[in-house]
């Protein structure tokens, strides 16, 4: 990597902030090339991940037709700044290609971010690839609880944009953008920015002077920052609105133990999560230490501080459910470890980066950043061939959905492929308004079938209303005497079914339920060939006389 311009140090170590720009030409290239690197990473057909639970709810938001019948896409919209700006070309573009728009604005607006706040504390030519790199490999293999920030399109990927623009303001001083960028990130996504702010204010407070100035400096872009952020608190607040207290608990209890508990709940979390996550902090903390008194790179330090200090805190209330479940719950349900998980790759990111842009830089320092280089291209590269081994779509990966894990990438493409056939089936022969029981593990039925569900495992509702009658559901549907992965071929309850849902179909998972089940199939049928997946019809309901 080659310096583009000479910092004068003002003591041994601290390295003046860049003044220089990077020519456009060059910053749109780096910026070209952290997308290749992004596409490499997350270039997998839509729908990633997250896409099928976004865009669904977003499609239904600007068409309230369109699986009117499903419990999830109707129930409360709280990321309303991603339905205004991303949601809407759902109306005029399918959603695989609503999700490749998104994929591009979101990723364009995480490189051009990134790229200025690799320049701002080290104007080495690309440098902004090295962190990046680094960012990704971090993230994917030290994550404590499962965050991720380059992937499908999603709010949180907009708020993350925001977010590292905010902390190049901080790098550059410039606190009066800070509060109203990362209210932009709270009104994509208040957990990520709100966090953020949490963090923002530990690195204010340790390196800004506590003074009544000071205070008064920073008042007005707090307000506007907070103002701004409404656009996210308030769609959040009125799905809470006018909730029984005993349902908000019972809602709380659901999303925190049960359904997100690997996300929320650290009594959950893999031994091996904080094994690699621990490594990831010491090995920060050690790349951070000899530039602990840098002055352009201290507002990102204590950043991270505020990053890990918020997930210490969620430990401590992890500590509560054996004394006080109910507390706990509520108060766990608000992602404690999702900016840990961000940021401290991130962090480690920029450090290797500042130390190259010291003006000597020593053979160690040379030596250790090509060596981390070289592991982290190691396993990107070792976890890019491994998803061409089967490509398809992230949601649609079995080792994903927790069935049948550890079958070969042919054997998981034709499953794939038998999917993509009954979901066909469906869009191109049933009602638009019709409703299906379907297989407990996918989470895609909606988005390739463009039919209502009665319920999945995935499409989990945030209000509390919503989030009880679904764990009621997944237990009715789905009972624990039958595995809780299938559904019951007893007439008098597949009726009540029919009746109670408006649900006239079946789609019946032939690795779970094997023979000929007593029904009418109607898929399939003369030519059409399916492994897998069968459709039946529910015995219809019997009139009383």
């Amino acid at each position: 990597m080659e310096p583009v311009i000479s910092t004068a140090a003002t003591d041994s170590s601290t390295t003046e902030l860049a003044t220089t720009r990077l020519p456009v030409g060059r910053r749109l290239w780096e910026v070209s090339l952290l997308m290749l690197l992004f596409f490499v990473h997350a270039g997998d057909p839509p729908p990633g991940i997250n896409e099928a639970h976004y865009l669904t709810k977003a499609k239904n938001y600007w068409d309230p037709a369109w699986c009117a019948g499903d419990m999830f896409v109707t129930s409360g919209k709280a990321h309303l700044m991603f339905y205004l700006t991303v949601g809407w070309l759902t109306k005029f573009t399918s959603l695989s290609a609503t999700a490749w728009i998104g994929r591009i604005l979101g990723w364009t607006m995480i490189a051009w971010a990134l790229q200025r706040l690799s320049w701002s504390i080290a104007p080495v030519r690309y440098a902004s690839l090295l962190v990046g790199l680094v960012w990704i490999v971090g993230i994917e293999q030290a994550d404590l609880a499962g965050e991720w920030v380059i992937g499908g399109i999603e709010a949180k990927v907009f708020a993350y944009g925001f977010v590292l623009l905010a902390m190049e303001a901080m790098v550059r001083q410039r606190w009066w953008m800070v509060w109203p960028l990362l209210g932009a990130a709270s009104a994509f996504h208040v957990l990520v920015g709100g966090w953020s702010v949490v963090a923002a204010m530990v690195a204010l407070l340790a390196t800004r002077p506590w003074t009544l100035a000071e205070v008064r400096r920073q008042a007005i872009p707090l307000v506007i920052g907070g103002a701004i952020a409404m656009l996210g608190v308030a769609p959040g607040m009125a799905t809470m609105q006018g909730v029984d207290p005993a349902d908000a608990k019972q809602a709380a209890s659901i999303y925190t133990y049960q359904r997100i508990s690997h996300h929320l709940y650290p009594a959950s979390f893999a031994p091996r999560r904080y094994i690699g996550h621990l490594l990831l902090i010491a090995a920060t903390i050690g790349l951070a230490w000899p530039l602990r008194r840098d002055r352009v790179l201290r507002p990102l330090l204590w950043f991270a501080v505020g990053a890990v200090s918020i997930a210490v805190a969620g430990m401590f209330v992890a500590m509560l459910p054996a004394v006080a479940p109910d507390l706990a719950a509520s108060l766990l349900r608000y992602y404690w470890f999702r900016l840990t998980d961000s940021i401290v790759p991130l962090t480690a990111g920029l450090c290797l980066a500042a130390a190259l842009a010291r003006p000597q830089v020593s053979r160690a320092v040379a030596i250790r950043t090509g060596f981390v280089a070289v592991v982290c291209m190691l396993i990107f590269s070792s976890m890019f061939l491994d998803r061409q081994r089967a490509v398809m779509p992230d949601a649609c990966r079995q080792s994903l959905i927790s069935f049948d894990v550890h079958r070969s990438p042919e054997y998981q493409m034709r499953i794939y492929s038998d999917w993509r056939k009954v979901c066909d089936w469906v869009r191109d022969n049933t009602p638009p308004e019709a409703v299906f029981l379907s297989p407990r593990h996918q989470q895609t039925f909606k988005w390739f079938a463009e039919r209502a569900e009665v319920v999945n495992w995935k499409d989990v509702p945030q209000d509390a209303p919503s989030l009880i009658e679904w764990k009621r559901r997944m237990a009715e549907i789905f009972p624990r005497r039958l595995g809780g992965a299938r559904v019951t071929i007893r007439y008098d309850q597949l009726r009540e079914f029919r009746e109670r849902y408006k649900t006239e179909y079946m789609i019946v998972d032939r690795r779970l339920s094997p023979g000929n089940l007593p029904l009418v199939m109607i898929y399939p049928t003369g030519n059409e060939e399916n492994a897998t997946y069968r459709i039946y019809r529910l015995p219809e309901v019997v009139e009383s006389p």
